[in-house]
């Protein structure tokens, strides 16, 4: 089987506003990074990043081919949240203007959350804040062991809001609401704890290796089924099970009849692999 990780990446399609402040790249076989690149600034967000990440994902939920989507920061810090100068500019601003602000941002993060393929975050560093928001809104979120967390929007006398509803969904209401109160700085090993983080690994030559291993688990999912299933959690998640019980047999039913669902079944019963496995 082709390693999806080492092959030379080759550059995805992108704008000239995402060319410079994010980095996409991905390999023939649909493993595609995406990489916050201010590494001067800890990747810290402001208008521009924020526009160059909405455009990113929105390109790569229209791409075809792409099985898993990786989301990393340049020179060892995932995000260290909102850029200082940016925070600076908002104090001046009217309410009507911080709000279209805020919406940009929320955007950005519902285009994250609504990519069919997994999505993954990288983090080292630190997630701090915004930063911490965009790790909850991927799928799943691989920490190094050092890395550490924090949502202190309450120190600054403001609070969580966009990233709000992905940390909720990864954490839960109750830890949500300890964690925004306090504002607290807390490490890998409690993000796994809450929920947060899905793994911790050592360093990041784990986290590479962790990235590797995801990709290639990735390559043995139909891309259709990926996706169906990340609708299907969404769709039934705090329903009760009664009010989703026909749903659920329409839509099984619906993927035993498809393409994909055709094609795995046979390719199970002919002891062989699906055509997208690779």
């Amino acid at each position: 089987m082709t390693n999806p990780i080492a092959d030379p990446l080759v550059e995805v399609p992108d704008t000239d506003v995402a060319s410079k402040l994010v980095q996409i790249e991905a390999t023939p076989e649909g493993v595609a990074t995406v990489t916050l690149n201010r590494a001067l600034r800890r990747n810290a967000f402001n208008a521009e990043l924020i526009a160059a990440l909405h455009e990113a994902f929105e390109t790569l939920h229209g791409a075809e081919g792409v099985r898993v989507v990786f989301l990393r920061g340049a020179g060892g810090t995932f995000s260290a949240g909102a850029d200082l100068e940016w925070m600076r500019d908002a104090i001046d601003r009217t309410e009507a203007d911080n709000r279209d602000d805020a919406y940009q941002m929320a955007k950005m993060l519902k285009s994250l959350w609504d990519i069919p393929a997994l999505t993954v975050a990288l983090v080292e560093g630190g997630a701090f804040g915004g930063g911490a928001g965009l790790a909850a809104a991927c799928d799943m979120a691989v920490a190094t062991a050092d890395a550490k967390f924090s949502f202190s929007e309450v120190r600054l006398g403001i609070i969580a809001a966009t990233i709000s509803p992905y940390v909720v969904a990864a954490v839960g209401p109750r830890q949500a609401r300890g964690l925004f109160a306090t504002g607290r700085l807390f490490d890998a090993a409690y993000a796994e704890k809450v929920g947060l983080v899905t793994e911790v690994v050592a360093d990041a030559v784990e986290l590479d290796a962790a990235r590797e291993r995801i990709a290639t688990e990735m390559m043995a999912c139909a891309p259709g089924a990926v996706a169906e299933s990340k609708r299907l959690v969404e769709d039934v998640a705090y329903q009760a099970i009664e009010d989703v019980m026909d749903e659920t047999a329409k839509r099984i039913a619906r993927a035993r009849i498809s393409e994909e669902g055709q094609e795995g079944v046979r390719a199970f019963l002919d002891k062989r692999k699906p055509s997208w496995a690779l």
